[in-house]
């Protein structure tokens, strides 16, 4: 039966001659089209920043099924689940499950949240088969981002619709994920337009604590959306997208309850979250060669959890023109606007006042690239940005690029960039602790500062890629980084306080700005296609980081993110349309939490089933049982582990 079945399924198209790596060759891979450095088209082979690219034939020979996951095939950035929908993700240090030194967008489109500048992961979906690519820039990124492209930025492009017609379904299951299915189909406009849209659903199983018992962390969820593009004239295209996203999850928690002082409970939390947007963007091209755009989007989103509100709606509008003045300068300059309206409730034992607000922000940059030789590039720029936080930030950058072959480059970089203020660090009360003492109690409190200033960065990198040979290609970035005004917690007079006429000691703390610290580390990727059919990727990444004097209060210190991570990526094509593809990772131990080092095998089997259908069987963390990845104290929810888990799909096209 199962034979016929297959049989049936081949016969729906011709079948295909088998897929080599030599396909990409190495020389294509370093040539790919990369915007997220300077905001228009270059080849990766010669930018002046820290870049990695996963494409599209990444993510499906990865085996993985979301956004985290796929991100862990990028050397250099700290990937660690804290339970089955959270995630602390980060580059280059300060990782925790809020981090907020690293700029993630998709299409163009902020999804960072204003409230603590960081990103909810569990919000976070994109079909996988519809991603393009993810450009991943390791380092500064704010003369063309802006705040908070301080370690990074993550920028996930989704597909044109036209490159998506025809019909398509997936679905799976697995140890770990009841269900994930996908249902999706595209198509024309008229002669003049494409479309997508898709529905998504996915069910993720409970995970376990360290003691063995169950969880109460299962995720589940689902996301519609869509797609179109228009040739709206023969220099003009539009795009108009969106999506509406549902989930529903859990976490267990130790809290205090701030109306019932000192009641303090170990329980099971519902998280839910609902989001949705809506954007346009407008491409022009002028008959010199220039290119214009006009983006607009409304995002909207609600996250509830540990009874606390975050909901917020954010309007922004960005302008950007790129034009080529005469034969050695190429110029690309915007002009931005953002209005953020916040609601925020009453948690168990936290609230940010004022409960609504309104924050918007306006910037403007501008860089030049000047094409000082044949060999030698120079850009300089620099972005203004107004909050209402700090008022006027000004985050410059420069790069040189050297070229001495098509097959190498050498650059060199130096930027400021900054991290400002969130609303939670400007008006946040959060009952931290509780103490005991003699008939009564003390009360930690933690306050926003509304006086708090901009986090700090000045980076300085040095970088080399080269394509050694057509098999072997090298990428290696050497980086020195000093931080200035980090977030640190101070502690101020005691006070009492009553609650029904009950007296308590408060033990308050405030948001401060901190010590200065020092980063410095090496980041290194390669590929090396040993045959047609088969390729090895390694990478390694080395991290160290000091605060100067006592990095005691400091809000996210030393030791959240590993020193050492190590991965290498096999990708190898087998008869008969089957693939075999395996990654080794590595990563050493983190201070905070005491997690101790870990390894992880993936390996995923793939089989494709004549011109249309593709079967997979993915098995993740095969080297143990199970394994920690991520701890931290100061927040309410309780870790768990990482499970051994074996995952199938099917996916048709039609």
């Amino acid at each position: 039966m199962l034979v016929a079945v297959l049989t049936g399924l081949s016969s729906l198209g011709q079948q295909p001659k088998d897929y080599d790596l030599s396909q990409a060759t190495l020389e294509d891979l370093m040539n790919i089209q990369v915007t997220s450095v300077s905001k228009k088209e270059q080849k990766l082979s010669k930018t002046g920043a820290a870049i990695f690219v996963i494409t599209q034939e990444d993510i499906r020979r990865s085996g993985a099924t979301n956004i985290p996951d796929v991100l862990r095939l990028a050397p250099g950035v700290d990937i660690a689940r804290v339970d089955a929908n959270r995630w602390a993700i980060s580059i280059r240090g300060f990782n925790d499950q809020y981090a907020n030194k690293v700029l993630v967008l998709i299409d163009a489109r902020s999804v960072y949240n204003p409230s603590f500048s960081g990103v909810y992961w569990d919000m976070q979906d994109v079909p996988l088969e519809d991603i393009e690519r993810i450009e991943i820039i390791r380092g500064p990124g704010g003369t063309v981002w802006g705040a908070n492209a301080v370690n990074g930025v993550i920028n996930i492009i989704t597909k044109i619709a036209k490159a998506s017609a025809g019909g398509l379904t997936s679905a799976g299951t697995g140890t770990q994920g009841p269900a994930d299915s996908l249902v999706q189909y595209g198509g024309q406009i008229g002669q003049n337009g494409d479309y997508r849209v898709f529905g998504r659903y996915f069910n993720t199983a409970n995970s376990v604590f360290p003691d063995g018992k169950e969880a109460a962390d299962g995720w589940s969820g689902g996301h519609f959306g869509f797609r179109s593009d228009w040739n709206v004239a023969q220099r003009d295209t539009l795009t108009v997208q969106g999506d509406f996203l549902k989930t529903d999850g859990g976490q267990t928690i130790t809290t205090l309850f701030s109306n019932s002082l000192p009641l303090a409970k170990t329980f099971n939390d519902p998280v839910t979250a609902t989001a949705g947007d809506v954007l346009g963007r407008w491409n022009h091209t002028l008959a010199n060669g220039s290119q214009m755009s006009l983006q607009v989007y409304d995002d909207y989103s609600r996250h509830f959890e540990q009874g606390f509100l975050d909901s917020q709606n954010t309007v922004d509008l960005n302008f950007q023109d790129h034009v080529t003045l005469g034969s050695r300068n190429d110029v690309v300059w915007g002009l931005g606007a953002r209005v953020i309206d916040s609601e925020y409730g009453v948690g168990y034992s936290l609230t940010i006042r004022p409960d609504r607000r309104s924050d918007r922000l306006f910037s403007a940059f501008l860089q030049d690239e000047l094409k000082v030789t044949d060999s030698l590039s120079l850009t300089v720029g620099s972005k203004v940005e107004h909050n209402d936080f700090t008022g006027l930030e000004f985050e410059p950058s420069v790069q040189l690029v050297w070229t001495p072959t098509k097959e190498q480059a050498l650059w060199v970089s130096a930027a400021r960039a900054i991290r400002e203020p969130s609303t939670l660090d400007d008006g946040l009360q959060d009952d931290v602790a509780s103490v005991p003492i003699r008939s009564s109690f003390a009360v930690v409190r933690l306050f926003g500062n509304p006086n708090i200033k901009a986090e700090e960065l000045r980076d300085f990198e040095v970088g080399y890629r080269t394509l050694a040979n057509k098999r072997i290609s090298l990428d290696v970035t050497a980086f020195g980084s000093l931080y200035r005004s980090l977030e640190s917690v101070t502690a101020l007079a005691p006070y009492f306080a009553t609650q029904l006429g009950v007296p308590y000691l408060v033990l308050p703390e405030q948001f401060v700005n901190g010590p200065p610290a020092r980063t410095y580390g090496v980041e290194f990727s390669a590929n090396w296609s040993l045959t047609d059919h088969w390729r090895i990727s390694p990478g390694y990444s080395y991290f160290h980081m000091s605060v100067e004097g006592n990095s005691f209060g400091l809000y996210t210190p030393p030791g959240t993110s590993p020193n050492h991570q190590f991965q290498v990526r096999s990708l190898l094509d087998l008869p008969h349309h089957f693939e075999w593809d395996n990654t080794l990772e590595f990563v050493s131990k983190l201070a905070v939490g005491s997690i101790p080092a870990y390894a992880r095998v993936d390996s995923r089997v793939g089989w494709r089933v004549g011109e249309f259908v593709e079967f997979s069987l993915v098995g993740q963390n095969l080297l143990t049982a199970r394994h920690a990845e991520f701890s931290d104290a100061s927040y309410p929810a309780n870790y768990t582990l990482v499970e051994r888990s074996v995952f199938g799909k099917v996916t048709w096209r039609f």
